[in-house]
């Protein structure tokens, strides 16, 4: 398979969700996060779009969110987060399984997700997940605006509307994690580990 075409492909799937401003619909909100779907083209489910400001620099700050060795640390959303093959510098391709959740409606989830990092003109990094997510953020010197792009076809039985009523939820819990995660390191006066390059769209 050609990895590096198919990173590049989502790629531009990703910049045109961005671009895209249409048909979107605010779905929930809660302490400065907000999420938005639409229809996905797809599958027969939504795309979600999930906007936060967190207080980071996007360089630091898409390190944190995304190397195994810092994921694991807040994410408790997961059970296994490993890199399993790296590609080359910007591409990796990364095994996760998910803790169950909606009361146990939701059983874990196998993933495993097609990662590349695409450095662009004008100061911008995009940020890339086949077959789960995508994600970038604008840069501030203290703070970023995250936003993700998530679409994920729940195999199985599992009733659609129990992925609708919860995954809302689940996305905002993911930046309340990582703001959550990034305050412990700091209290407790630990770095990051960095590679020296944001994994994020970022524009000044």
């Amino acid at each position: 398979m050609d990895y590096k075409a198919l990173a590049q492909q989502t790629v531009q799937e990703l910049i045109g969700y961005n671009q895209d401003t249409s048909g979107w619909k605010v779905v929930k909100t809660a302490k400065k996060i907000t999420v938005y779907s639409k229809p996905s083209k797809k599958f027969l489910g939504n795309l979600y779009r999930v906007e936060g400001i967190i207080p980071e620099s996007t360089s630091r700050l898409s390190d944190f969110l995304y190397k195994p060795e810092n994921r694991v640390t807040w994410d408790k959303s997961l059970k296994v987060y490993n890199m399993v093959q790296k590609i080359d510098p910007d591409s990796f391709i990364c095994h996760t399984i998910t803790q169950s959740f909606a009361m146990g409606s939701v059983s874990p989830r196998d993933f495993i997700d097609l990662v590349y990092i695409k450095h662009c003109e004008g100061n911008v990094d995009v940020i890339s997940y086949k077959l789960k997510s995508s994600s970038f953020a604008f840069r501030n010197p203290a703070h970023s605006k995250l936003v993700m792009f998530v679409q994920t076809e729940m195999k199985g039985k599992l009733s659609p509307s129990i992925v609708e009523a919860t995954l809302p939820s689940n996305l905002i819990s993911f930046i309340l994690s990582a703001k959550d995660g990034i305050q412990v390191h700091r209290t407790a006066g630990r770095g990051y580990h960095h590679n020296g390059h944001s994994s994020f769209l970022k524009k000044k």
